[in-house]
């Protein structure tokens, strides 16, 4: 290739929570060493790009937020694409390539890119490469790695092409050499085996580390002779392979101590999201029995003397901050206990080589460094492998370091699954498994990412309960294993229900409080709007609600709000409600049992079925375990309200272990109650999401 052939590309992201970003900042980052020329903006930053003008490849890296919509910082691109003026020859001259990042643990996977991509089909675009979709169940990186390795071949395949046409080629060999190499990337990059076992075209290509291509001296690995890889050691063929690693991150931040005093910022100064409101605790329950697998907790909010509005079925959001012991402890390790409380300015490093490099807006440009790890990164985030190529830099030992490289290397994609996503390893496991590693401030500031709001569904009625908002979960249990030393509570989850333990126990830890009554505690919340999962506008539509667990938490709002509407409107016909809950055990674990029972009794409720996992049937045959299983035995009766009464069904809690059951089940009913096959009963749930009569509101 010929070194004055202009080989720049446009390479637009549009990211939630940062994922998309990284992955195109790694893409920059490669292309630079390649010899190519990346023009990176985010999707959101119209005044700096021009699809409509763009003579070059573009390259689109696209994240999926909420229940399958385009992240927040696409909304107006995708807006503006979808014109219906637009003609079908709008981007007609424009060549492009996208990556979509999802979850396949939700319905509509990577519907964010699946969207921009047909959208630009639509309007006469054509691929150079093929769209590859990425999901973080599994892993992104085993779509995302091989698919940036396609992506140089295509991208040489596009400019040899252009080269040609433009008469500056004479060597016709060669052309024809590139394009058959290039035709290797013409297949489906979803999880292809093909694809995975992709090598870097060229071994010499400084995309890879060349020290980790010297001859490996097995005897530097701690544990070698084992026979089970760990997190800390690795067993062959790993420990003696050549490793393909990522390309070393450039550093772009710097963090100065100052010896200035002062206050630190709010943290609700961070949320971009919308207005914040501190709001007292009121009341806290825990609905579960002490001997119950899990707590779950609820509590109660004041929000008389806000603004803050919902109607049953919203979410919002409450922000949390990391553990303190977890932040003491890192400060530990990091030799920085003393300095925790000292002011920290944090700029963009002089001369750095990162394009756009700018100070992360989630960081204040002036805070205290314990203020920054704790309310600002989420350091139980699961490190990437951009991240682990950092922290192999930091790192003295050579074992511990050859041991980083194969857990971020192309070969190691594996291990890195196994050993840090699925076993959830954070920054403090790897610090504690490395001890030689010691990361640079401005490295944490760098590669962790954003501390997230955690939202809760709404769990009661404003009309029911004016001035209130309550809401229920699960305090999350990490226990410890070999790859975590210690148990963990969630970050959110572990920081409320200690917030509110004196709630909880009002006899304890109220010697300081007036007439013994335990201390008031205020939390800050946003409100984040669920456009869908709400009551039918119409009441004497009839409708199913499914919520196993803490599931139920929406639907305790949606009886609350329908019997107060039944109180207040005696004249108005209602239809027909129907709940499927679904526990483990009938004593221990049965959350809001007396409330239901009174909503049954009073009529807001029209049937109640309820199945325990874990308790001993005494009855002949078995009984239904789950709620899928209780829905089948109402086959008849659900089928009557989805299709004769065109009432609505409404799903609520995990994800994997529940609403994929549940709508199978459905599935069935439908097939069964229609006689049709499966095929046509899934269209017809197809019709039903479609229409928002089919509505779920699931986490992973």
């Amino acid at each position: 290739m010929c070194c004055d052939l202009k080989r720049r590309f446009l390479l637009l992201y549009a990211t939630q929570k940062g994922q998309a970003k990284a992955i195109a900042e790694e893409i920059c980052v490669q292309a630079g060493a390649r010899g190519f020329e990346a023009d990176m903006h985010c999707i959101s930053e119209m005044d700096k790009y021009n699809l409509e003008g763009e003579k070059d490849p573009v390259v689109i890296v696209i994240s999926t937020t909420g229940t399958g919509d385009p992240p927040d910082t696409a909304r107006k691109f995708v807006k503006k694409i979808q014109d219906k003026n637009l003609p079908p020859d709008h981007f007609a001259h424009l060549q492009y390539g996208l990556l979509g990042l999802g979850d396949s643990e939700y319905t509509l996977f990577c519907n964010g890119g699946k969207t921009v991509d047909r959208r630009l089909q639509e309007l006469g675009a054509q691929h150079f490469c093929d769209t590859g979709l990425a999901d973080d169940c599994v892993g992104l990186e085993l779509v995302v790695d091989p698919w940036i390795d396609g992506l140089w071949l295509a991208l040489k395949k596009v400019f040899l092409l252009q080269k040609e046409k433009e008469g500056m080629s004479n060597d016709v060999s060669a052309v024809s050499s590139t394009l058959s190499a290039a035709a290797c990337v013409g297949h489906e990059l979803n999880l292809s085996s093909e694809i995975q076992n992709l090598k870097l075209e060229d071994e010499g290509d400084a995309s890879s580390d060349v020290s980790s291509r010297k001859p490996v001296d097995i005897n530097l690995l701690a544990s070698s002779r084992d026979t089970e890889p760990s997190l800390v050691h690795s067993v062959p063929p790993i420990s003696q392979a050549a490793l393909n690693i990522p390309v070393l991150p450039p550093e772009y931040i710097e963090v100065q101590f100052q010896d200035t005093h002062g206050e630190n910022p709010h943290p609700s100064i961070l949320i971009s999201e919308g207005t914040t409101f501190e709001v007292p605790v009121t009341k806290a329950v825990q609905l579960t029995r002490e001997d119950a697998i899990k707590t779950a907790l609820l509590l109660e909010l004041d929000i008389a003397n806000t603004a803050f509005d919902y109607q049953p079925g919203d979410a919002f959001c409450v922000i949390c901050p990391n553990s303190v012991s977890e932040v003491e402890e890192l400060l530990h390790i990091l030799g920085l206990s003393e300095r925790g409380e000292c002011f920290v300015c944090v700029k963009v490093k002089e001369g750095t080589k990162k394009k756009g490099a700018s100070r992360p807006q989630h960081i204040p440009e002036r805070s205290t460094l314990k203020f920054i790890l704790t309310w600002c990164l989420e350091i139980r985030a699961i490190p990437k492998k951009a991240f682990l190529r950092a922290l192999v830099e930091y790192t003295s030992n050579a074992g511990e370091k050859r041991r980083l490289q194969e857990l971020c290397s192309r070969q190691g994609n594996s291990d890195y699954t196994r050993f840090i996503r699925e076993s959830n390893v954070c920054l403090l496991d790897l610090l504690h498994a490395f001890p030689s590693c010691k990361p640079s401030l401005n490295l944490l500031i760098e590669h962790l990412p954003k501390l997230q709001a955690r939202f809760y569904s709404v769990s009661s009625s404003n009309l029911y309960q004016p001035g209130k908002l309550s809401f229920v979960f699960n305090v999350v249990e990490f226990p410890a294993c070999p790859t975590r030393p210690v148990s963990r509570k969630g970050v959110c989850t572990g920081w409320l229900a200690e917030l509110v333990a004196p709630l909880l126990h009002p006899n304890k830890n109220t010697l300081n409080t007036k007439e013994g009554s335990p201390p008031t505690e205020e939390i800050s919340i946003f409100a984040r709007p669920n456009n869908t999962f709400h009551l039918p506008s119409d009441p004497s539509v009839p409708f199913v609600m499914v919520g196993p667990g803490t599931g139920i938490a929406p639907f305790i709002g949606f009886l609350q709000h329908r019997q107060k509407l039944r109180e207040e409107h005696t004249d108005w016909h209602f239809g027909e409600t129907w709940l499927f809950f679904g526990c483990r055990h009938h004593d221990r674990d049965y959350l809001f049992k007396d409330e239901l029972r009174c909503f049954l009794e009073n009529g807001t409720l029209t049937h109640l079925k309820v199945c325990f996992s874990r308790d001993s049937s005494t009855a002949e045959g078995a009984s239904p375990k789950y709620v899928q299983d209780v829905l089948r035995l109402y086959a008849k009766e659900v089928a009557r309200v989805l299709l004769k009464d065109s009432g609505y069904f409404y799903v609520c809690g995990d994800k994997k272990h529940m609403a994929d059951g549940v709508s199978d089940a459905v599935v069935d009913i439908l097939s069964m109650e229609m006689e049709v096959d499966k095929l046509e009963a899934m269209k017809m749930l197809a019709m039903l999401r479609e229409t928002k009569r089919y509505l779920q509101d699931v986490w992973s």
